[in-house]
C-alpha cells in the first residue's frame, strides 16, 4: 500500500493516531533516557544505542551522565577520559565523535544544541536519522527518522519492496516517512511519534517471528497480507566479512605494570587494524609470532607463554587473536611509542574489551 492509497481511504491521517495511540499504552516508558527533552541526554542515547543493544546502553548511560552531567563537562574532559568510560561499549568512533561533537556545541553554539536536524546533522557523528530524533523529540520539529527499525515498521506496513542497498530507494522511503508524520500540533505529538515508531521496530516489529497480532498497523501492512513479513526490507548488498590473525604482547613486570600503546587517532595503511581502536590503549599488536618475538629482548624469548587464541567479533571482520604473555624488568622498552602502566593505573584508561578481560583475568 502507497501512501498515496492510504490517503486516499483516508487512513493516512489515522496512521500517526494509531501509532500514538499504541505507543501511550503499549510503548516503552521507564528507560532511563525516556520522558525527557533535554538535547544532551537525548543525543548521549541516540549515539549510544547506534549498534548497541538497550540492556548494554541502560549503565554506561548512567555512567556517563554521572561523570559528564552536561555538555560542557563532557567538552571540557581529556579525551582519554571518555574512551576510557567508553570502554567495551564497542564502535569507538561514536566516542571520539561524542567528544568532538560537545567541543563544538559549546564553541560554536554556547552550549546549546541547534534546534533543527539540518544544523545538527553539521555537528560531528550526527547523522540524518540521529539529528531528526533530537529535533523531533526536543524540539517538535516535523522531520523523520528511518533508523534499521524503522525501516522494517514503513517498508513491511508499506509493502515498500525498492532495494535500499540503493541511493534512490533509500531517498524515497524518507520521502514516505516524511509524508506520514503528524501535521497538528506537532509540539506534543512529535517527540510522542518518533518514540513510537522506534519502539514499534524494537518491540513488535521484529526482524523474525514479527509480533503482528500486536500491531496498530496490522490491517494496514501489505508485509502480513502477503505473509512474508520478513521479506522486508530489501537490501542486496551484502557486507563481506573477513578475518585476521593478530598476537598480543601481553608483557608486564613482576610488580604487575603493564606494557601498552596508544594506537593512533586514526589507522594507516600499515597499521593492521587501521582504525578499529584508534586513539585506545593496547597491547602491542604484530601480524606473527615471529615479530612479536623479535620485539621481545633475546635474554626473554625463552620466557614467553603462548596462551589460547581467542575470536573477537567486529562488525565486517572477525578477529583471532594470539595473547602470549612474558614477564620483563622494568628497564626495559618494548617500542618507542609505549610505556609501563602501574597495575593500579591502567584500569582507568580507555582499553578495547578484549583487552580489558584478558588484562583482568590476570
Amino acid at each position: 500500500m502507497t501512501v498515496t492509497e492510504l490517503m486516499e481511504q483516508g487512513e493516512a491521517a489515522q496512521w500517526s493516531d494509531r501509532l500514538l495511540r499504541w505507543q501511550s499504552v503499549h510503548g516503552r516508558h521507564d528507560l532511563p533516557w525516556q520522558n525527557t527533552r533535554d538535547p544532551y541526554r537525548v543525543w548521549l542515547s541516540e549515539i549510544m544505542l547506534q549498534q548497541t543493544q538497550v540492556a548494554t546502553v541502560r549503565d554506561y548511560y548512567a555512567r556517563f551522565l554521572q561523570r559528564f552531567p552536561d555538555v560542557e563537562a563532557l567538552a571540557a574532559a581529556p579525551l582519554d577520559d571518555v574512551l576510557a568510560l567508553w570502554s567495551g561499549l564497542g564502535y569507538y568512533s561514536r566516542a571520539r565523535n561524542l567528544h568532538a561533537c560537545a567541543q563544538k556545541v559549546v564553541a560554536l553554539h554556547g552550549g546549546a544544541f541547534p534546534r533543527d536536524a539540518s544544523t545538527l546533522q553539521e555537528l560531528p557523528g550526527i547523522g540524518r536519522s540521529t539529528a531528526a530524533a533530537i529535533a523531533s523529540i526536543c524540539f517538535g520539529e516535523r522531520v523523520a527518522i528511518l533508523d534499521g527499525n524503522v525501516k522494517r515498521v514503513l517498508t513491511r506496513a508499506l509493502g515498500f519492496d525498492g532495494d535500499l542497498a540503493l541511493t534512490a530507494q533509500e531517498k524515497a522511503l524518507w520521502k514516505l516517512a516524511d509524508e506520514l508524520l503528524p501535521r497538528e500540533d506537532l509540539d506534543q505529538r512529535m517527540p510522542r511519534y518518533t518514540q513510537a515508531v522506534m519502539d514499534m521496530g524494537a518491540t513488535v516489529c521484529l526482524p523474525r517471528k514479527p509480533g503482528c497480532l500486536m500491531c496498530p498497523l496490522a490491517d494496514l501492512c501489505v508485509a502480513r497480507r502477503e505473509g512474508r513479513p520478513e521479506a522486508y526490507p530489501v537490501k542486496t548488498r551484502k557486507l563481506k566479512r573477513t578475518a585476521q590473525s593478530l598476537w598480543l604482547l601481553w608483557a608486564r613486570t613482576r610488580d604487575g605494570a603493564v606494557w601498552l600503546r596508544q594506537r593512533p587517532a586514526s589507522g594507516g595503511a600499515d597499521d593492521a587494524l587501521k582504525s578499529v581502536w584508534a586513539g585506545l590503549y593496547c597491547l602491542e599488536l604484530f601480524d606473527s609470532f615471529e615479530s612479536l618475538q623479535a620485539a621481545v629482548p633475546a635474554r626473554q624469548r625463552d620466557d614467553l607463554n603462548e596462551l589460547p587464541v581467542f575470536k573477537h567479533v567486529l562488525t565486517h571482520k572477525d578477529l583471532h587473536l594470539h595473547p602470549v604473555r612474558v614477564e620483563l624488568p622494568a628497564s626495559v622498552t618494548v617500542s618507542g611509542q609505549g610505556f609501563w602502566h602501574a597495575v593500579d593505573a591502567w584500569p582507568a584508561l580507555g582499553l578495547p574489551a578484549p583487552i580489558r578481560k584478558l588484562l583482568e583475568q590476570g
